[in-house]
C-alpha cells in the first residue's frame, strides 16, 4: 500500500477466514472528529460497493447527523475496495473469498484493540454498508448502541443476487477476463457494467420524469454516457468481482454462531434498529425490510422509515439530491437523539 495517503492502516496479521483460509489482511480506515474521554461517541460507517472512504465522507459535516464536532466517526474500507486488502494490492492470484462476517471481525479488532472502544453509539451504513451494519448488530449485540440500515438488508435476496449476476456477466464478457480474472483493464466490460447498473440504480419514475435534468444532463444518452459509462472506470475489475462475491453471499445467519438460522440471527439483535429503504429501490426493496421487521423481536425498538424518493437505490446516497439528504439527516438525527 502507498506510503502517501490520507488514511491509516490496521494490520490484522494472518486471519483465519470463514472459509478456513488463513490470510494476511490489512484494513484501511479514516477517522473524523475526536473520541471523547469515555469513548462513548464513536460511530462506525462502513463503505459500500466499489466505494472508498472519500466517496462517502461527504455525509460527514458539522450540523449534520454524522457530525464530527459531536461524534468520532470511523470509516473502515471494505476488503476488495482497493485500499484495504484487495486483489489489486495482493501479490499473486490467491486473494480469498471474504464474507461480511470476516470483514466485521477485523473491523471489531480495529475498534476494540486499536481504539479501545467497548460500545459504539451507532453503526450506520448504506447499501453494502447497511448490510455490514446489520451484521454488526447481530454478531456484537452488546456493543452496538444503534444500527441504521439505509437501503440495505440482513441478507442478499435472490432478486438482488440475479441483478448482481447481470453485472458480473456484463463485466466478464470482456475478452480481458481470462481463467477467472482480468489480465488487463476491461474497458468495454466496465462500460457495459455501468449501463446495466443504470437500469437498476435509478427508478422507473426517475427516468419517466427525466430527473437527470435536475443534475445537469441534457439528454438521456448524455446522462448514461457521462454518468454510468464512467461510473466504475476508475475501479479495478478484479476488486469489483471480489466485492460482488461478498455482496451476493451476505447473510447475517451464515456463521457458526447462528448456523444458517435466520430468525435466530435476527433475534440476537438488541439495539434499536432504523431501517431506511428507498421507496423505489430495486436492489434492497421495501418488502425485504418489511419482512425483517417482525423478526427483530429483541431489538429495543425497530422502525421502518422508507425514503420517499424517485431516486431508487441512490436515494440512500444523495450526493446531489438535497431533498433526500435532508430527509436522511433529519431521520438519523432523531434516531441518535431518541
Amino acid at each position: 500500500m502507498s506510503a502517501s495517503h490520507d488514511y491509516d492502516v490496521f494490520d490484522a496479521g494472518t486471519v483465519t477466514l470463514q472459509s478456513g483460509t488463513a490470510f494476511g489482511l490489512k484494513l484501511a480506515y479514516k477517522t473524523y472528529g475526536r473520541l471523547n474521554n469515555d469513548r462513548s461517541n464513536a460511530i462506525l460507517y462502513p463503505t459500500s460497493f466499489a466505494a472508498q472512504h472519500t466517496d462517502i465522507e461527504w455525509l460527514i459535516e458539522s450540523g449534520a447527523a454524522l457530525d464530527p464536532d459531536r461524534y468520532f466517526i470511523i470509516i473502515p474500507n471494505l476488503f476488495g475496495n482497493g485500499l484495504s486488502s484487495s486483489p489489486s494490492n495482493t501479490p499473486g492470484n490467491d486473494y480469498p473469498e471474504i464474507s461480511y462476517h470476516d470483514a466485521n471481525a477485523v473491523q471489531h479488532r480495529l475498534v476494540t484493540e486499536h481504539f479501545g472502544i467497548s460500545r459504539l453509539a451507532m453503526v450506520y451504513g448504506w447499501s453494502m454498508g447497511g448490510m455490514q451494519a446489520y451484521h454488526w448488530a447481530a454478531r456484537y449485540p452488546d456493543m452496538v448502541g444503534r444500527a441504521a440500515v439505509v437501503c440495505g438488508s440482513a441478507r442478499c435476496s435472490p432478486f438482488n443476487a440475479v441483478f448482481l449476476e447481470s453485472v458480473r456477466a456484463a463485466l466478464t464478457a470482456d475478452p480481458a477476463f481470462v481463467d477467472g480474472r482480468f489480465v488487463t483493464r476491461p474497458a468495454r466490460g466496465l462500460r457495459a457494467m455501468g449501463r446495466v447498473y443504470a437500469g437498476w440504480a435509478m427508478s422507473h419514475g426517475f427516468y419517466r420524469d427525466e430527473l437527470w435534468r435536475e443534475i445537469g444532463f441534457t439528454s438521456l444518452e448524455d446522462y448514461l454516457s457521462r454518468s454510468w459509462d464512467v461510473a466504475f472506470a476508475h475501479r479495478d475489475a478484479n476488486n469489483i468481482l471480489a466485492q460482488l462475491w461478498t455482496w451476493q453471499n451476505g447473510d447475517i445467519s451464515k456463521c457458526a454462531e447462528f448456523g444458517g438460522d435466520f430468525a435466530k440471527a435476527m433475534a440476537a439483535i438488541k439495539a434499536p434498529v432504523l431501517l431506511m429503504p428507498g421507496a423505489t429501490d430495486d436492489y434492497f426493496q421495501v418488502g425485504d425490510n418489511e419482512a425483517e421487521l417482525p423478526l427483530l423481536v429483541n431489538a429495543r425498538t425497530a422502525e421502518l422509515s422508507p425514503i420517499p424518493s424517485l431516486h431508487g437505490h441512490r436515494a440512500g446516497n444523495p450526493i446531489k439530491n438535497p431533498a433526500d439528504k435532508a430527509f436522511l439527516n433529519a431521520r438519523i438525527k432523531a434516531f441518535l437523539n431518541s
